[in-house]
């Protein structure tokens, strides 16, 4: 397994880097980097890790990430994409906060960018026509280069730091708490949960998988990823029902059982806590579009 804490991807004689992502899957490893990140989905779907938000992503999403935000988007299908049976694309823009040098950040005509580079501490999700308009910009950054791409850069810095379309990630005060050893472990919980989450998983099997006892286990889960072993779970199980009920157009109880609930009465309730809606609620609002 490469290390989950990666070098700086950008060259030193470069003020950003943006490129096209064409590839098996998205790299699945729980890591952060000390840059800011501009994600854009083209293809590809299956379950992101921003800090402790655990959502679905699909097509068209674009997420915005900022310094030592421990992030990871896991795909579906992982076994028969790394077969080159289907494929994830992308486009990803890194660069540092200081790339147009360290004190334009000081002065008064660049504090929508301050307040917007604060935000992506937690993480961004554009929607709406925002993130249409965004995929577009980002779209023609990729064939730029020399002062045009920085200018687009900035150009798409101003538009995300004045648009209301998004919403924030990570839980308000989220710190990332992990060192290296740390993402590795957790890439091994992560990577487990999403292999099993449709059966039943006995907290004893974690705590060996880390070398740990179940007591400790649980505290540890808590600290790093801000929730509880059996909420995280929860996430996981309610993000896959969320799709089985719109693209595979289940009924509840199908989606219930495919995705590892027992009862059909905890899988109402962990449903509104999660989504804020009831699962019949929930599939007829996304039938509209």
């Amino acid at each position: 397994m490469k290390s989950a804490l990666q070098k700086s991807p950008i060259p030193e004689n470069r003020a950003y880097l943006a490129r096209s992502l064409n590839e098996p899957v998205f790299d699945p490893h729980w890591h952060f980097h000390s840059e800011h990140q501009l994600f854009l989905v083209q293809k590809g779907s299956g379950t992101r890790f921003i800090g402790d938000s655990v959502k679905p992503f699909k097509a068209g999403d674009i997420t915005f990430t900022g310094p030592n935000l421990p992030h990871m988007w896991r795909s579906e299908n992982e076994q028969e994409q790394e077969k080159n049976i289907a494929w994830s694309e992308g486009v990803v823009i890194y660069f540092h906060e200081d790339f147009l040098g360290e004190n334009l950040l000081h002065k008064d005509e660049a504090i929508r960018l301050r307040q917007v580079f604060h935000k992506s501490l937690r993480g961004m999700e554009f929607t709406e026509q925002t993130a249409l308009t965004l995929k577009e910009q980002m779209l023609d950054l990729i064939h730029m280069d020399g002062f045009e791409g920085i200018l687009q850069l900035l150009k798409i810095l101003d538009f995300i730091s004045r648009t209301k379309e998004y919403t924030l990630l990570a839980s308000p005060g989220y710190t990332n708490t992990l060192r290296e050893a740390d993402t590795e472990r957790m890439f091994k919980v992560y990577a487990y949960v999403m292999k099993n989450f449709k059966r039943k998983m006995a907290l004893s099997d974690l705590a060996q998988l880390t070398n740990m006892t179940p007591t400790s286990f649980s505290r540890y889960f808590k600290l790093h990823a801000n929730k509880s072993f059996s909420e995280f779970v929860s996430e996981i199980r309610i993000g896959h029902a969320c799709k089985l009920l719109i693209e595979q157009k289940m009924n509840v109880s199908q989606a219930c059982y495919e995705s590892g609930f027992q009862t059909l009465s905890n899988f109402n309730k962990q449903f509104k806590t999660i989504t804020e809606h009831t699962p019949l609620a929930y599939k007829k609002e996304y039938e509209v579009y």
